[in-house]
């Protein structure tokens, strides 16, 4: 069943590296952990066991910054992501929930609509009128969920709620547990429950959380990769594994296509070129590492279903200049500044500019 899944969550995706994790894992768990810390790091940020089996490295970013906020899961405190757009914060939030308690699926998704029941509870209209108020009638959260059976449950975009909604969090963090004053009860969570929220602060419609919410959360920010080197492995794990799922065949010459898109995305984000010596424009687009990763997986489509096989840069024009151009207006003229001057002075660069000079 999980073969035909497009997407599997984390738990069933690296079941295997997971079981065996458990099995070789002899250091101390906290309460309702299926690893100890240390091994929630090492599935992170990959490792070989005991035995001699490679763990991939689900994140490559700071080390430290993974073991403080697996430290922090450890504690009474939730754990807020931090971090631009295309940071990989969900991908870690899911693979943090996926170690710890075996389940990656008590999710909320924050939006401008979301309601106070979906971090609380709801109610089964149907049977609250039929039966009045009862526990078949009440529908738990995700978050309610996890306070049962105590296991992690993750918030995506916090900032994206409504205030009122995210003070609803205040309660269950600082009390662990959820009043049901209409029963007349509460749901106290077992040990092992915990939140992990994530959030950016550089999208429209972002409402900051009130001080005393903020003060329940452990803050960990997550940096865009720090060097080109660091960003192309990534890129390049992610497009092979995404690769794998939609059953694309291998791809030529792929690794050079993706240092270049790389390299076109931090330069335009930093404001310089790679070198120092141009400053540039930057465009009104975060230009993450996330965003990287889709155009060289639509090129990876186009070579397949429209090439001979091979990445070239016809297949990564199109999606640079889409990703580029936001704005129609400013991010055009910011991107054909940057085609003229930096992408048409580098001979070995002549195919790519060809390419983009005609989807531009």
């Amino acid at each position: 069943m999980t073969e035909a899944v497009l997407r599997p969550h984390a738990e069933h995706q690296f079941a295997d590296e997971l079981a065996l994790l458990a099995e070789q894992d002899d250091r101390p768990r906290p309460p309702g952990w299926r690893l100890s810390p240390r091994a929630v790091t090492v599935y992170l940020l990959g490792g070989t066991l005991p035995d001699g089996t490679v763990v991939t490295p689900k994140y490559v970013g700071p080390r430290r910054l993974i073991e403080v906020a697996v430290a922090t899961l450890a504690t009474d405190r939730a754990l807020l992501l931090l971090g631009v757009p295309g940071t990989a914060k969900t991908w870690v939030s899911e693979h943090l929930a996926a170690a710890v308690s075996g389940d990656s699926t008590l999710l909320v998704q924050g939006t401008a609509g979301t309601a106070e029941e979906a971090i609380r509870y709801g109610w089964n209209y149907a049977r609250l009128l039929a039966e009045g108020p009862s526990d078949q009638a009440l529908v738990p959260s995700p978050v309610m969920r996890a306070m049962r059976s105590g296991a992690v449950a993750r918030i995506e975009e916090l900032t994206r709620m409504p205030s009122d909604v995210q003070d609803s969090l205040i309660t269950i963090l600082s009390e662990k547990a959820l009043p049901v004053p209409e029963l007349g009860t509460e749901v106290q969570a077992r040990k092992g429950f915990t939140v992990i929220a994530t959030a950016n602060d550089r999208d429209r419609g972002v409402n900051d959380l009130s001080s005393a919410l903020r003060r329940r959360f452990n803050t960990v920010v997550l940096p865009l990769p720090a060097t080109t080197e660091e960003e192309v492995d990534i890129v390049a794990r992610r497009v092979a594994q995404i690769g794998t799922s939609l059953e694309l065949p291998e791809t030529i010459a792929g690794l050079e296509e993706i240092r270049r898109v790389v390299t076109v995305f931090r330069e335009l984000r930093s404001g310089r070129t790679a070198d120092g010596r141009t400053r540039l424009k930057s465009p009104s687009g975060t230009l993450s590492t996330a965003e990287a990763i889709s155009v060289i997986t639509s090129g990876r489509v186009l070579a397949t279903h429209f090439g001979d096989g091979v990445l070239r840069p016809a297949d990564v024009a199109g999606g640079i200049v889409g990703t580029v151009v936001q704005d129609p207006v400013a991010d055009r003229v910011v991107w054909q500044e940057y085609l003229e001057t930096v992408v048409r002075e580098r001979p070995e660069w002549s195919d790519f500019y060809r390419a983009c000079r005609e989807v531009s």
